[in-house]
């Protein structure tokens, strides 16, 4: 199927999104375009952490995931938020549906690394059949990345790690990172557009770090696909309409002529 568009919404990002972006996503579909919306929830999740008196960590820009945490992430994303983003889609005038990757193994996944990250999920399957029935229906599906493994355990998945993997197993025509920056920073501005090659200096030099690696190699492996390019852009500023361009940072391919020069 043609036309769909993965726009992956930040936790950081869902408070500062305005009703048009909502309009927006709805008027994609109403005008031909199949939207799904995958997202993350981290300040969410630390708030309820922190009110639970439960301890978590970053490493490399991922939650180690112990049960504790997990349990809790899956309470906040499959719950408050999941249906607070359907609640906002169908308020801009759309039908939207929620649900979670571990849903009819909509997300099949398997461990990144058990003793350092614990129960973190890699995604390993994408159950394309569900999504496209329910694009059939002319619903919206919004996804909380909670992913599923072969003997049923669950496991907390990057939210752009999940857009990526969906994006990709979709074939899909776009893949939006809604973000609360401008996109690729380096000495405070935006970079408009970069190549796959030039990402990986990115990381090598530091410039890009911290949240943004696992976006970035989200966005890197999907586009070993057929999709032309990502794009990252601002939360605040981001408006879809079919036929016009994203202000943010926009991910090529580098092609073999540019590789060799």
């Amino acid at each position: 199927m043609s036309g769909i568009v993965v726009i992956k919404c930040g936790g950081s990002t869902l408070a500062e999104l305005t009703d048009e972006f909502f309009h927006s996503v709805v008027r994609l579909k109403q005008e031909g375009k199949h939207p799904i919306i995958v997202h993350g929830g981290g300040p969410d999740i630390n708030q309820m952490l922190e009110t639970l008196a439960i301890k978590s960590e970053f490493v490399g820009g991922l939650r180690k995931t112990t049960s504790d945490v997990l349990e809790t992430v899956e309470m906040v994303l499959c719950g408050r938020v999941n249906k607070k983003l359907v609640k906002r889609t169908q308020d801009g005038h759309g039908l939207a549906v929620g649900l979670a990757g571990c849903d009819a193994n909509l997300l099949m996944v398997k461990p990144v690394d058990i003793k350092k990250l614990g129960f973190v999920g890699e995604p390993v399957a994408v159950n394309t059949e569900l999504i496209l029935t329910l694009i059939d229906q002319d619903l919206i599906p919004v996804i909380a990345p909670i992913g599923v493994d072969e003997f049923g355990t669950h496991f907390n998945v990057n939210a752009d790690t999940a857009a990526g993997a969906i994006a990709e197993a979709l074939g899909a025509s776009e893949l939006i990172f809604v973000t609360d920056v401008d996109g690729i920073l380096k000495d405070g501005l935006a970079l408009e557009s970069v190549t796959d090659v030039e990402v990986h200096r990115l990381i090598e030099t530091g410039v890009i770090y911290g949240g943004m690696i696992p976006k970035v190699k989200a966005a890197l492996k999907s586009l070993k696909g057929s999709l032309p390019f990502v794009r990252i852009v601002n939360g605040k500023q981001a408006v879809f309409a079919v036929g016009e361009g994203l202000k943010g940072t926009k991910i090529t391919k580098q092609t073999t002529a540019e590789s060799v020069s």
